[in-house]
């Protein structure tokens, strides 16, 4: 597979995990808001170090689950049930959840946005067990490999795909931040609509597998 498809594979699937409105993007947005775009930037720099070094490890514990096909058949099995279960969750049970105000961001420096970024992308492991998931799917598919420079390719794709979306969120952050989708509700739709989609790869790939 071309590292070119492997890089735009690992930017859309960063992508798509960023797209909700969350802590990270919407913590980016409200930096520049408050800061100048520079902030933000540099904030988001911090989390997408910290994003590829997830990813990496996430693509070397897929490289190794995927010679024990008998361990990645019983992770399926679960990954599809903890993703309905979320999907359900953020579907009907979340959707009532109450707004709540975000204070604001004490003033640092670029520096200290540096590593404000670094610390909340570490607290966020999600990328792992998401993009774990979604290498071995890809590599089922025969669209990316364990190579590494394959590896490498598609993990600077997940790098970019989320500084892109991070992007976004500061410079238009402004413009959108009174239309609904920016609300706790459509966040939590959103959450729930992404992780339905994942849960119907997954048991598309189980189906295959009988």
């Amino acid at each position: 597979m071309s590292i070119t498809v492997v890089f735009f594979l690992g930017l859309f699937v960063a992508l798509i995990g960023v797209i909700p409105p969350g802590l990270l993007n919407m913590t980016a947005a409200k930096i520049s808001l408050k800061e100048g775009p520079s902030r933000g930037i540099t904030f988001s720099s911090g989390v997408c170090l910290v994003v590829f070094i997830q990813t990496y490890i996430a693509a070397i514990f897929a490289r190794y689950l995927s010679n024990r096909p008998d361990i990645v058949e019983i992770l399926q099995r679960v990954a599809f049930v903890i993703f309905v279960l979320i999907t359900i969750y953020f579907l009907v049970i979340a959707r009532n959840h109450k707004e709540s105000s975000v204070e604001d961001e004490d003033v640092m420096s670029k520096r200290s946005r540096f590593f404000h970024g670094m610390l909340m992308s570490s607290l966020n492991v999600f990328p792992i067990p998401y993009q774990a998931y979604m290498t071995i799917t890809l590599a089922s598919f025969g669209w990316m490999d364990f190579e590494k420079t394959s590896i490498v390719t598609y993990v600077t794709g997940a790098a970019m795909g989320t500084f892109v979306m991070l992007y976004f969120y500061i410079f238009f952050f402004d413009k959108i931040k009174d239309k609904k989708f920016t609300s706790q509700k459509s966040m939590n739709y959103s959450i729930g609509i992404i992780t339905g989609i994942v849960a119907l790869i997954t048991f598309i790939n189980i189906l295959k597998e009988l």
